[in-house]
């Protein structure tokens, strides 16, 4: 651990935990159409932090780049551990229609260490049903996936995420179409993720689920406007002329 030393003060003062995502200079998007353009920002180990923003404005681009599925075109990723992180994608990415159980669909989140065609290891085994048990679908284990409600379906997703064993998870829009029931479960349930060590990375357009972050990052037209503590961030004056769904 770094000691800093406070002038002030002869007691030694713990340095800050080094970022767990320190991105610099970005610039991503897909091709012919630029989304990201020089974002700076750093993710705290242990939070978490909403990453808000209208439709368009890049949130999705910034996950995915932070999970490795978008290539950036300029700039750099820099992670402070080593496993890497865990995606979980908007529901309407997953189709209702794939002829998975539940237990399959979190068995799924082994598949970047085992590979999709290896048996499971009892260590697998193992991840996959405390990931079941920690998001409280251990009874839906062998129900359908398109069978579930939504609230239901986004928590065995999120299982699969966590099922991967990252201490990084990359959430994107958790709680659109829930009811406010099934949203609240979420948020508690990623409170208690970054308790125990997770940091967690959403994008949502809940606003509520925003102020209840630890750190949040506002973006607008690819950039990145404003980052911080919610309370910061998300004030009236930086939200006027950003609409958002209802």
């Amino acid at each position: 651990m770094t000691i800093m030393f406070n002038k002030a003060s002869p007691l030694p003062v713990p340095a800050a935990p080094a970022p767990r995502v320190l991105v610099s200079g970005l610039d991503a998007g897909y091709p012919g159409r630029p989304v990201l353009r020089h974002v700076d920002t750093e993710i705290r180990p242990f939070t978490i932090t909403a990453v808000v923003g209208p439709n368009g404005s890049g949130k999705s681009t910034l996950l995915g780049v932070m999970a490795g599925v978008i290539r950036p075109s300029a700039g750099e990723i820099t992670y402070g551990g080593s496993a890497a992180p865990a995606f979980v994608p908007q529901r309407g990415a997953v189709g209702d229609t794939l002829p998975l159980t539940v237990r399959q669909t979190v068995e799924m989140g082994r598949w970047a260490e085992r590979g999709p065609w290896r048996r499971l290891t009892r260590r697998d085994h193992a991840a996959v049903g405390t990931a079941m048990e920690r998001l409280g679908i251990t009874a839906l284990a062998a129900r359908q996936l398109g069978e579930l409600s939504g609230g239901q379906r986004q928590r065995a997703l999120i299982a699969q995420g966590l099922a991967q064993g990252s201490d990084l998870l990359l959430l994107d829009e958790p709680t659109t179409g829930l009811d406010p029931e099934a949203g609240e479960r979420i948020a508690v349930l990623l409170t208690a993720l970054a308790a125990d060590g997770v940091t967690v990375v959403q994008a949502t357009h809940d606003l509520a689920a925003a102020r209840a972050a630890d750190d949040c990052l506002l973006l607008q037209d690819g950039r990145l406007v404003s980052q911080g503590r919610p309370d910061v961030v998300l004030t009236t004056s930086a939200l006027t002329g950003i609409r958002y769904p209802a």
